[in-house]
């Protein structure tokens, strides 16, 4: 079940920080600053489902505090909400990955807005929760997007560019399937499938392959690894979303 709960990050707890929390927690939910370090957003991300970050006039965020939240938000699927004006929040802009920005609000806050895009957030989390969750791994950015855009709507998604991120985002994430591109540099699609197999926290895990190759030898090859089907990377949309509800309606 979602949380109905806000961290407010930002240098230090000042008294708008305050009446802000006092808002929102006026409004039935939970909320509390948290200091913007690694340790702080570390220890307490996962007890808030919303992130805004409040910046004072001037405020500079360090670089490795942008850098942590873009991953954070990335890897837990997460979207930040900001407060500042423009020339305090641009660098901080610069180093998000723009899908993981909610939106950005100037002072002096419009509160009833921003309550609006809060609870917007919540019930859209509460909306994915309920979706099965896939992990789509493929070193193709374009084929990520284009998959990504396909099922988003459909289906919880999280994003790999490697075989290397798969595995490091799967040592604290799990999913209801994995579409695994067979083809890939430095880690394969196979040898990620080996690793998969081989730990006691993700052999259970389904994986489909992802192949361009559709000729029999190489068709033989992929499913000489026992995966739990294939899909040839010249699949339709429609024809995809089906073989997707079929799989998982055989599992239900």
């Amino acid at each position: 079940m979602v949380k109905e709960s806000v961290m407010v990050l930002g240098d230090k707890e000042t008294f708008i920080i305050r009446v802000l929390v006092k808002k929102i927690k006026d409004a039935g939910m939970d909320a509390a600053f948290v200091p913007a370090t690694v340790n702080d957003i570390n220890e307490q991300w996962n007890n808030y489902s919303i992130i805004t970050y409040y910046f004072e006039t001037g405020e500079i965020v360090p670089g490795e505090i942008v850098s942590y939240l873009n991953d954070k938000l990335i890897d837990t699927d997460r979207q930040i909400i900001l407060i500042g004006e423009q020339e305090d929040t641009r660098h901080f802009v610069d180093g998000i990955v723009p899908t993981r920005i909610a939106k950005v609000f100037t002072r002096p806050l419009d509160n009833d807005k921003y309550l609006e895009k809060v609870r917007q957030m919540l019930g859209a989390l509460a909306e994915n929760e309920s979706k099965k969750s896939i992990l789509i791994v493929d070193d193709d950015p374009n084929y990520l997007s284009l998959i990504r855009d396909w099922l988003k709507d459909t289906y919880k998604l999280n994003m790999a560019s490697s075989g290397l991120q798969a595995i490091k985002w799967l040592g604290k994430n799990t999913v209801d399937l994995i579409l695994l591109d067979h083809e890939m540099p430095v880690t394969t699609g196979p040898q990620v499938l080996e690793m998969l197999r081989s730990e006691e926290e993700t052999r259970k895990i389904p994986v489909i392959f992802l192949t361009g190759k559709g000729d029999k030898a190489s068709v033989m090859q992929v499913v000489a690894l026992k995966p739990e089907g294939y899909f040839l990377k010249t699949v339709k949309k429609d024809e995809l979303l089906e073989k997707l509800k079929e799989f998982f309606d055989q599992r239900a």
